[in-house]
């Protein structure tokens, strides 16, 4: 399945960021703490030119604590890059955050000039909702549905902060297509943009093989040998919850909406979607693929180029 949203106005976003990034002192990049890979966008780091950022592993409430433990460790190997995980809806752990980036630009506070931090992140990982947490008061439209923020706005948060809030921006094509489901499982991605039951049946397979447990408890699964594939597991998930149509035939969309609603509040379990080990094989299997792609290309010029070569002369022996 191939996952391809790119709304109008997250291109004029890209545009806007690009313009004002020289003023701004400190990048803060909001990540959905369940899958930190695939929902960091690879723009920011092209576009915060070098700056200090910090990124924001949100949702921590949802997400397994100590594959969590482990994205910290990973983000903070980064040049320039500080990680801190919390839930933006609690208030206590988002005015920690103003801490950090006072000290990461205690240089500015020094000289008693505002920190200027520009909020950066995917649709839906809870940009708006860490907003209004900081300033103490609504601000920023929130909402369930992913790119509900339109334009840049500025917010002056009177403790020597002032951030830059943009609208969310997800890139036109996603090269690892796992993200693309995992975007699409968390519900980063609008519904209308991708096939329920596809998407639900890549979430089982994954869950199948990294949470056994809590996924035959929570859907009452004697076991997991048999449930192989991802219908199989879907079949078996709406079975258990009734969603049977005459003739005892699974409602496997009613069965795939199930799931994915039930994921993303986590009563699955503390689940999350991917780890560093596991990023770092998909990044040997995608360079793979791109240096066969890009062999593939210079052999198609190699024999389109010696195609157009011009025949040699015929001599008087080869003449009829």
């Amino acid at each position: 399945m191939t996952i391809n949203w790119f709304p109008g106005h997250m291109n004029k976003a890209r545009n806007q960021i690009q313009e004002a990034m020289p003023d701004i002192d400190l990048v803060v990049e909001v990540l959905d703490s369940r899958l930190p890979y695939s929902s960091t966008n690879p723009l920011v780091d092209e576009l915060r030119e070098g700056k200090p950022c910090i990124k924001v592993l949100n949702k921590a409430d949802l997400s397994d604590p100590n594959t969590t433990r482990l994205w910290i460790e990973h983000f903070e190997q980064q040049d320039n890059t500080r990680a801190v995980a919390l839930v933006a809806e609690d208030r206590k752990q988002s005015q920690k955050l103003i801490q950090l980036i006072k000290s990461i630009a205690s240089q500015k506070v020094e000289q008693k000039k505002a920190v200027r931090v520009m909020i950066m992140g995917i649709p839906n990982v809870g940009k708006s909702t860490l907003i209004n947490a900081l300033a103490g008061r609504y601000i920023a439209r929130t909402g369930n549905e992913p790119a509900v923020t339109k334009r840049q706005q500025m917010i002056d948060l009177k403790n020597g902060v002032i951030l830059s809030d943009t609208p969310g921006i997800l890139w036109p094509k996603f090269e690892n297509k796992n993200s693309g489901y995992r975007l699409a499982t968390s519900g980063a991605i609008k519904d209308t943009a991708m096939e329920y039951e596809d998407v639900a049946m890549y979430a089982l397979e994954y869950f199948a093989q990294a949470y056994p447990n809590q996924l035959m408890e929570r859907y009452k699964l004697t076991s997991l040998s048999e449930l192989k594939e991802g219908m199989q597991l879907l079949d078996a998930v709406g079975r258990k919850r009734g969603c049977l149509r005459s003739g005892g035939i699974v409602d496997i969309h009613k069965a795939a909406e199930i799931v994915l609603h039930e994921f993303r509040a986590a009563k699955i379990g503390l689940l999350s979607l991917e780890t560093p080990t596991m990023i770092a094989a998909e990044e040997i299997i995608m360079e793979q693929e791109r240096l066969a792609r890009q062999a593939a290309i210079e052999e198609k010029k190699r024999l389109a180029q010696k195609g157009k070569r011009p025949q040699p002369p015929e001599t008087e022996s080869n003449q009829t």
